[in-house]
C-alpha cells in the first residue's frame, strides 16, 4: 500500500509538472502574441519592404505564368524571361521617354505653380476670399508637396533595392520560404496556413493585374484627354494620372491637382473643361472599368480600401499610403479564409 501510494505521489507530481509547463508554454504565446501589434508599429517600415517585395514577387509570377502554363516553360526558365522583359521594358521606355519625361515634369511642377498663384491672387481680390486664405494659408501651398513627389532619398533607394532583391528571391523559390513559414505552425496547421497562403498569393496576384490594367488604361485616356483640351505636357500628366491610379479613389483626386493647376495658367476655360474630363475619366473608371475587370480579378469592397487608405495614412504617414491598398488586400483575404470560412463556417467566396 505505501508503494502505492508513493507511486500515486509521483504521478501527481509529474501531472503538476507538465500543467506548469504547458501553463509556462501558453503565456509565452499569450505575450508573444500581445507583442505583435507593438513589433508592426515600430517595424511597419520592414512590413512595407516585405510588402513590396511580395507585389515584385507577384509581378514577376504574373509574366512567368502564362509560359509556364501554355508554354510549358520551366519554372526557372519563365521566371527569368519575365524578369528580362520587365527590365528591358522599363530600360527601354526610360531611353526613349524619360529626357521628355523628366522635361514634362518640370513643366508641370513649373506651370502648376504659376497656376496655384494665379488662383490664389484672385482669391485675394475679395475680402471673404482674403480672411479665408489667411485661415488656411498653411494648407493651400499644395506645390510645396508636388516636388517632394518625385524626389528620390537614399533611403527609399535603399528600400527600393531590398525590396527588388528580396522580390527575386520570393519569385525563384516560393517553395523555400512558404514551407519555412508554414513550419512556424503547429503541425496540425500546417494545411490550412498552406490553403491561406496559396489564397492571399492567387489574391495579390489578380489584384495587381487589375490594377495595372487600369493604370495603362486611365494613363493613356487622360494623356488623351488633356491633349485635346490643350493643356501642355500631356504626357507627364498622364504618367501621373497612371501612377495616381494605384492608389484607389485617392489617386485619382490626387491627379486631378496638379492638372487643374496647369490649367489655371490658360484661363476658365480651361479648367472647367479639365474638371469636366477628370470627372467623366474617373466616373467611368469606377461604374465602368473596375467593375468590368474587377469581376474576373478581385471584388473587394469599396469601404475597406477607402478606410485603410485613411487609417494606415493617419497612423503611418503619407509614406504609407500606396502601400495601404495591397495590405487591405491581404488583410481581407486572410480574414475571409480564416474567420469567416473556417471558424464561423459561412460560405463566403475568396477574393480571386
Amino acid at each position: 500500500m505505501p508503494a502505492i501510494a508513493g507511486g500515486g505521489g509521483s504521478i501527481t507530481r509529474e501531472r503538476t509538472s507538465v500543467g506548469r509547463t504547458e501553463f509556462v508554454k501558453r503565456c509565452f504565446i499569450a505575450v508573444a502574441i500581445a507583442l505583435i501589434p507593438i513589433l508592426v508599429w515600430y517595424l511597419f517600415d520592414v512590413v512595407l519592404i516585405c510588402v513590396s517585395a511580395l507585389l515584385v514577387s507577384a509581378l514577376l509570377g504574373l509574366g512567368a505564368e502564362p509560359q509556364i502554363r501554355w508554354l510549358r516553360v520551366p519554372p526557372h526558365v519563365a521566371l527569368a524571361i519575365s524578369a528580362f522583359v520587365i527590365l528591358v521594358g522599363l530600360g527601354g521606355a526610360i531611353y526613349l521617354f524619360g529626357s521628355r519625361v523628366a522635361a514634362d515634369l518640370q513643366v508641370v511642377i513649373q506651370s502648376a505653380q504659376s497656376g496655384q498663384s494665379t488662383i490664389i491672387n484672385s482669391i485675394k481680390a475679395s475680402e471673404l476670399g482674403r480672411a479665408a486664405l489667411e485661415h488656411a494659408r498653411s494648407q493651400l501651398d499644395v506645390m510645396s508637396y508636388l516636388p517632394r513627389l518625385f524626389g528620390v532619398s537614399a533611403g527609399f533607394l535603399g528600400a527600393a533595392v531590398v525590396a527588388l532583391v528580396a522580390g527575386i528571391f520570393f519569385a525563384a523559390q516560393p517553395k523555400l520560404y512558404l514551407s519555412g513559414l508554414v513550419h512556424l505552425f503547429p503541425p496540425r496547421l500546417h494545411r490550412e496556413v498552406d490553403e491561406t497562403i496559396a489564397t492571399v498569393g492567387r489574391t495579390l496576384r489578380l489584384w495587381l493585374l487589375g490594377q495595372l490594367i487600369e493604370m495603362v488604361m486611365i494613363g493613356v485616356v487622360t494623356t488623351v484627354a488633356v491633349w485635346l483640351i490643350g493643356l501642355p505636357s500631356p504626357f507627364a500628366l498622364g504618367l501621373i494620372a497612371g501612377l495616381a491610379e494605384f492608389i484607389p479613389y485617392v489617386g485619382p483626386i490626387i491627379s486631378a491637382v496638379p492638372a487643374i493647376l496647369v490649367a489655371a495658367t490658360l484661363g476658365l476655360h480651361a479648367v472647367l473643361w479639365t474638371i469636366v474630363a477628370y470627372t467623366l475619366i474617373h466616373q467611368a473608371e469606377g461604374h465602368v472599368i473596375m467593375p468590368f475587370i474587377q469581376r474576373y480579378m478581385v471584388v473587394i469592397p469599396p469601404a475597406v480600401i477607402l478606410l485603410s487608405i485613411v487609417a494606415i495614412g493617419s497612423l503611418f504617414g503619407i509614406v504609407a499610403v500606396p502601400l495601404a491598398s495591397p495590405l487591405a488586400v491581404v488583410a481581407f483575404a486572410v480574414i475571409t479564409k480564416l474567420y469567416v470560412r473556417d471558424t464561423l463556417g459561412e460560405d463566403a467566396a475568396l477574393p480571386g
